[in-house]
C-alpha cells in the first residue's frame, strides 16, 4: 500500500493535473485518431457465479445448463464476455475454490459436454467465455496431494512442505507463525507424510510448489486444455500468493491485530507480492500468446488476474521496467476498497485518477465495481446510488466488470442465519462474528422474476436463501417496467457502442464536496459528460467552467428516479442533482 507522504504527494500531483488546461488523463490514454484494435480492450465483462445464476434441474444449485439457458438474456442485455466462476471438480470446501480435478467439471454443475455445449451458443451469439483459473493451490483430494503426501516419484516437491520445529521441551511445532488468510495458522500437519504442509486458505487447499517446474507445466497443461475447448481466456485467482519466501522466515507484525491466528497480524512479505509472481504471470502471457498466434481465428487469449496489492506492484502486472507484458487486465478494486457511501467526490476522483496514472501507457484500463468476496454495489453505495454506480462503471475509459445481478441493483441478503451460512472463513469466525466477514450475503440466487425461488430453482430449498425483496426487485419486473435499473444499464452497453466511449479522451475533476463530473471528447463527435452527486441532498452544479464554456445538454441517460427523460434538454449553467442522482449528457453548441 502507499505511504502517507506517497499518498500526498500523489494527491497533489493529481490536482495539479487537475488545474492544468485540456483533458487531464489523455497522454496516458488512446489519441483521437486510435481506436481499440482488441475485443477485450472496451468489453463489458460479466461475471457469473454458476451456483447461484440459474438451476436447470431442480436441486437448489445453478449449473451449466442454467448458464445455457439464459445465454440469450446476456445477448439481449449486450453482453460479448462473461467468466465463470469455478466449475471444475472440487469438494466444495470453498465451493469450486478447492479443485481436485482442473480437466474436469464438478458433477453438480454438469458435464464437459454441457461446457462444451456453453462455449458453442455462447459463441454463436457472440459471447466469449473465461474461466476462473485457481492455480496457488488445489484441493487436498487432488491426485496429486496425494501422490505428494505418499511421496511419490515425481510429486515429491508438488507442495510446499516442511518438517517444522521443535520447542525447548521437544515438542513438534509449525515451521513459522505464518497466517492462513481464513484465520489461524497457515500449516497443518500430515500424519503419513509426518511434515506440515502450507494452506493459505483453508487446510483443504494446500498450497502448490510454483519453484518446482514440473509444476508449472502441470499447469500450462490445463491452461492449454481448456484453450483447445475454445475457451478466450482466463481470470487467475489470488495470483499474488503464487509464491513463498524459501527461508520460510516469520513475517513482521503489522499493529494492525492484537489476534496472533488474524491474517491482519502481520505483514505478508514472505507469502505475497514476491517477485517471481510477476514472472509467473508473464510465463502465462507468453504462453497465451503463443496460442493465439497459433489459432488466430478465436481472437487473442486474455488472462485477467486477481491480486489485491499496491498500485505499483499492479502496474508492474501490466508491464515490467522494462516493457515486458504480463496481465492484460490487472483487475482495478478501487471502487470496491477505496470508496463507499461516505466517500465524497473528491475520493472517487483520486481513485480514478491514481489508477490512470500508474497504468502505463498503451493498455486498457479496468473497474470492477463489485465481486463475489465482497458486498454488493446497491449495499456499500446504498440502492438510491445504483445507477449512478453503473454510469460511472460504463462510461470510464477502458473495461467494465459487472458481478451478476448488480445490472437489477440487487441487495445483500443480510439475514442469512448461522445456521444458513456455508462460507469457510464465516464458519472460522463462529456464531457470534460470522456476520463481519461472511461473503453469502453477495452469493444469493439471481432474481429472475417473482414466482417461486425467484425464479432461480424449482427446488423446496436453495443452497442459499433467496433475498426477501425478490417480490420486488426482480429482472422480470424491470423487463416490464417504463423505468428500471435493468434498462438503465442496458442503455448504459449501447451507449458505450459510440466511438468517443471507445476512444475519446478523458477529463475528470470535483466540482464540489458533493458533485464530480467527467467528459469523453472526440473530434467530429459530440462530447459525454458523466455528473454524479455522491451527496444525500440535491444539489444545483454549473458545469461552464468544465466544459470551457455554456453549452446546451441533452440527456442520453437517466436513473430511475430521475425527473429527467432522454432527449430532454438541460442548461449546463444550473444543473440541478437529487441525492446520488447521476446523469449522462451530450454537449450541443449554443
Amino acid at each position: 500500500m502507499l505511504s502517507p507522504s506517497s499518498t500526498q504527494l500523489l494527491l497533489l500531483s493529481s490536482l495539479l493535473l487537475l488545474k492544468a488546461p485540456g483533458p487531464s488523463m489523455s497522454c496516458l490514454l488512446s489519441t483521437e485518431t486510435e481506436d481499440f484494435i482488441d475485443w477485450w480492450q472496451h468489453a463489458v465483462f460479466y461475471q457469473i457465479y454458476p451456483r447461484s445464476f440459474k438451476d436447470s434441474n431442480g436441486d437448489g444449485i445453478g449449473d451449466l445448463q442454467g448458464i445455457i439457458a439464459k445465454l440469450p438474456y446476456l445477448a439481449e442485455t449486450g453482453i460479448t464476455a462473461t467468466w465463470l466462476s469455478p466449475i471444475f471438480k472440487s469438494p466444495m470446501v470453498d465451493f469450486g475454490y478447492d479443485i481436485s480435478d482442473y480437466m474436469a467439471i464438478q458433477t453438480e454443475y454438469g458435464s464437459m459436454s454441457d461446457l462444451e455445449q456453453l462455449v458453442h451458443e455462447a459463441n454463436s451469439l457472440g459471447i466469449k467465455i473465461i474461466l476462473d483459473f485457481v492455480p496457488n493451490h488445489s484441493s487436498d483430494q487432488h491426485e496429486w496431494f496425494k501422490k505428494s503426501a505418499a511421496r511419490e516419484a515425481g510429486y515429491e516437491d508438488f507442495y510446499v512442505w516442511s518438517d517444522g520445529q521443535l520447542d525447548e521441551e521437544g515438542q513438534r511445532q509449525v515451521p513459522n507463525k505464518w497466517q492462513s488468510v481464513f484465520y489461524g495458522s497457515a500449516w497443518e500437519w500430515h500424519e503419513q507424510r509426518q511434515q506440515y504442509y502450507l494452506h493459505q486458505f483453508t487446510k483443504e487447499q494446500p498450497d502448490l510448489n510454483f519453484r518446482n517446474p514440473a509444476v508449472v507445466q502441470a499447469m500450462d497443461d490445463v491452461l492449454l486444455y481448456w484453450l483447445n475447448k475454445g475457451i478466450a481466456g482466463f481470470r487467475i485467482d489470488a495470483v499474488n500468493h503464487l509464491f513463498e519466501s524459501e527461508s520460510l522466515s516469520d513475517e513482521p507484525l503489522s499493529g494492525k491485530s492484537d489476534d496472533p491466528l488474524s491474517y491482519d497480524y502481520t505483514e505478508h512479505i514472505h507469502t505475497k507480492d514476491l517477485p517471481e509472481v510477476l514472472d509467473m504471470v508473464q510465463h502465462w502471457r507468453q504462453l497465451l500468446e503463443d496460442y493465439t498466434a497459433k489459432h488466430p481465428t478465436g481472437g487473442t487469449r486474455i488472462m485477467m488476474t486477481e491480486a489485491y496489492a499496491g498500485l505499483r506492484k499492479l502496474a508492474d502486472y501490466y508491464e515490467d521496467e522494462n516493457g515486458k507484458r504480463g496481465s492484460h487486465l490487472p483487475f482495478n478494486f478501487n471502487f470496491i476498497s477505496s470508496v463507499s457511501r461516505e466517500s465524497d467526490a473528491r475520493d472517487f476522483v483520486y481513485n480514478v485518477e491514481k489508477w490512470l496514472i500508474y497504468m502505463p501507457r498503451g493498455h486498457a484500463a479496468n473497474w470492477v465495481m463489485g465481486n463475489h468476496d465482497n458486498p454488493r454495489a446497491a449495499t456499500r453505495f446504498g440502492a438510491d446510488s445504483v445507477d449512478a454506480m453503473n454510469m460511472l462503471l460504463m462510461t470510464l475509459p477502458g473495461v467494465a466488470v459487472t458481478y451478476n445481478g448488480e445490472e437489477l441493483g440487487m441487495q445483500d441478503n443480510l439475514e442469512i442465519s448461522w445456521e444458513e451460512t456455508v462460507d469457510p472463513p464465516a464458519r472460522n469466525a463462529g456464531e457470534l462474528d460470522f456476520k463481519k466477514v461472511s461473503r453469502d450475503p453477495a452469493r444469493t440466487p439471481f432474481q429472475w422474476s417473482d414466482s417461486k425461488n425467484a425464479g432461480f430453482s424449482s427446488a423446496d430449498k436453495t443452497w442459499l436463501p433467496v433475498h426477501a425483496n425478490y417480490p420486488e426487485l426482480n429482472l422480470e419486473s424491470q423487463k416490464l417496467a417504463n423505468r428500471s435499473h435493468y434498462k438503465v444499464y442496458k442503455s448504459l452497453i449501447q451507449l458505450r457502442k459510440l466511438p468517443v466511449l471507445r476512444r475519446g479522451r478523458f477529463s475528470i475533476e470535483p466540482l464540489s464536496r458533493a458533485v464530480f463530473a467527467f467528459k469523453r471528447t472526440l473530434k467530429d463527435y459530440n462530447t459525454l459528460v458523466t455528473i454524479i452527486n455522491v451527496s444525500d441532498k440535491e444539489q444545483i452544479v454549473n458545469l461552464n467552467d468544465f466544459i470551457n464554456r455554456p453549452q446546451q445538454l441533452i440527456v442520453e441517460v437517466a436513473g430511475v428516479d430521475s425527473t429527467y427523460e432522454p432527449g430532454q434538454a438541460l442548461s449546463s449553467s444550473a444543473l440541478a442533482l437529487a441525492a446520488h442522482e447521476g446523469l449522462i449528457c451530450k454537449l450541443l453548441e449554443t
